[in-house]
C-alpha cells in the first residue's frame, strides 16, 4: 500500500514523513499487550493489577447528586469559556482552608479541563523556539512534550534516591539556565511518591528569582501526603511572584474522568493561561464545575480517599518488605515506588527495570509500571479494585505467595 500524499505534510514534531512508520512501542502499550497475554496464557489465574494510575472508587454521592441536579438546568447549557464564578470561588476556599493560600478568585485562579490540559498549555506562555524547559524525570512528560512542539528544548532532572527524589537544581549548567524559562515540578512527585520540604521550595523560588525562570507546581497529588501535612508551593512566601500550581479533582476527589482542575498563582500567568486556553477550548460544562465546587466544598471527602490509600499502601510495603523489595512508606500519592528485582533465585537475571515487569506480567500476572529513566525502579500502584478490606488482604495474601515463590533477587 503506497503512502497517501500527505505523509510529506506531517510536521517535524510528528516525526515528519516518517510518522506512522516506526516501531518504538510507548510503555503503557507495552504493558497492556502483556497483561492480553498472561490472560491469554492463563485465562484461571487471575491477574493482579498494580499498574493501574486511576482512582478506583467513584466521586462521593453529595457530587453525584449535585451533578445530577445540575445537568438540565437549561442555565447551565451554554459554553464555560474560562470557568464559572463558583468554580473559582469553591477553588479560593478550598486553598485557604487547606494550605493557607489566599487568591482572587477572578485573577488568581482558572478552571482547566484536567491538569493535563493545563501542562500542555502552559509552555505556549512561555516557550518561543531554542527556549528550555526543566522537567523532572521520571515523571509526567506532557509539558516537555508541548515545550518540544514550540520548538523548545527539554532539559532532564534526574531525580535520584539519594538525594530523596528532588531535582538538583545546583547541577544544572550555566549555558541551560541562562536559556531556560520553565522549571516544571510535581510534588508529591508522580511516579516516586516523593514529597517536597518547605526548604525545598524556598530554594526553587529563590533559583527562579535569579535565573528568571518561571515555576510550575503539578499538584495533582497534593491531598494524598503521609509523612507532612499535605501543603502547597503557593504556601512559601515568595512562590506566587515566580510561578503557578496546577491542581486535579481526580486523585483527592475520585472524580477520575470528570476532567476538572484548575490553574492558580501569579495573575499575569494565569492570565496568559486563559489567554492560550481561550484558543484551545470552551470550558468544562458548567454542571462539571458545580459539582466539582460541592465537592471543593466538603472536606470529608478527600479525608475519605486519603485515609483509603494510606491503608492500602500500608499493606503493600509491609507484604513486599517480607517478600524481599527494599521499600518503605512512601511520602505522598497512591504510588509505592521501588528498586525492581535484578533477577530471581535459580532463574533469569532482569538487565533492567522493563525486563523485570514483564516477567512479572507474563509468568505471574502481576502487573507494575517500570521506570529505567534514573535506575531500575517498579512502580506499584494501591488503586486496584477491592470491594473491602478483606479483598485487599486477599489480594495481598496471593501476591505475597506469588512472590515468594520465584524468590525476587535485589
Amino acid at each position: 500500500m503506497s503512502d497517501p500524499y500527505f505523509q510529506q505534510l506531517f510536521a517535524d514534531r510528528m516525526g515528519g514523513a516518517q510518522y506512522g512508520k516506526g516501531t518504538a512501542i510507548y510503555k503503557f502499550e507495552r504493558i497492556k499487550r502483556a497483561k492480553r497475554k498472561a490472560l491469554a496464557d492463563h485465562p484461571d489465574r487471575r491477574l493482579l493489577d498494580f499498574g493501574i494510575g486511576e482512582n478506583d472508587g467513584v466521586a462521593d454521592s453529595t457530587v453525584l447528586s449535585t451533578m445530577a441536579e445540575e445537568i438540565g438546568k437549561p442555565e447551565n447549557r451554554g459554553y464555560a469559556d474560562n470557568g464559572i464564578a463558583a468554580f473559582k470561588e469553591a477553588v479560593a476556599r478550598f486553598m485557604q482552608r487547606e494550605y493557607g493560600v489566599p487568591l482572587d478568585a477572578a485573577t488568581e485562579v482558572n478552571h482547566c479541563i484536567g491538569s493535563k490540559t493545563a501542562l500542555a498549555m502552559l509552555p505556549a506562555t512561555l516557550i518561543n523556539p531554542g527556549d528550555i524547559t526543566l522537567l523532572t524525570v521520571p515523571g509526567y512528560p506532557v509539558a516537555g512534550t508541548h515545550t518540544a512542539y514550540y520548538g523548545g528544548i527539554v532539559y532532564k532532572l534526574p531525580l535520584l534516591a539519594e538525594n530523596n527524589f528532588l531535582p538538583d537544581l545546583d547541577s544544572i549548567p550555566d549555558e541551560v539556565r541562562q536559556k531556560a524559562k520553565l522549571l516544571v515540578l510535581c510534588y508529591p512527585n508522580s511516579p516516586t511518591g516523593a514529597t517536597a520540604t518547605q526548604e525545598f521550595y524556598q530554594k526553587a523560588i529563590a533559583f527562579a528569582q535569579q535565573h528568571k525562570i518561571v515555576v510550575v507546581q503539578d499538584a495533582a497529588h497534593a491531598l494524598l501526603s503521609f509523612d507532612r501535612k499535605p501543603n502547597s508551593f503557593l504556601a512559601v512566601p515568595g512562590a506566587k511572584e515566580v510561578g503557578v500550581e496546577v491542581h486535579s479533582m481526580s486523585k483527592g476527589f475520585d472524580m477520575i474522568g470528570w476532567r476538572m482542575g484548575w490553574v492558580c498563582g501569579h495573575e499575569r500567568l494565569v492570565s496568559a493561561f486563559a489567554d492560550v486556553k481561550d484558543n484551545c477550548d470552551s470550558g468544562q460544562f458548567i454542571a462539571i464545575q458545580k459539582a466539582a465546587a460541592a465537592a471543593l466544598d466538603d472536606e470529608s471527602i478527600p479525608r475519605r480517599i486519603h485515609a483509603k490509600y494510606q491503608r492500602r499502601l500500608e499493606k503493600l510495603v509491609a507484604m513486599l518488605q517480607r517478600c524481599g523489595f527494599q521499600c518503605r512508606m512512601p511520602g505522598g500519592t497512591y504510588f509505592l515506588y521501588t528498586p525492581a528485582p535484578r533477577g530471581l533465585e535459580g532463574g533469569p537475571m532482569f538487565e533492567n527495570a522493563e525486563a523485570a515487569s514483564q516477567y512479572l506480567i507474563t509468568e505471574q500476572s502481576i502487573c507494575t509500571v517500570p521506570w529505567d529513566d534514573a535506575g531500575a525502579f517498579l512502580r506499584f500502584s494501591v488503586t486496584y479494585e477491592a470491594a473491602d478490606e478483606a479483598a485487599e488482604d486477599a489480594l495481598m495474601a496471593e501476591t505475597e505467595s506469588r512472590l515468594k515463590q520465584i524468590k525476587p533477587l535485589f
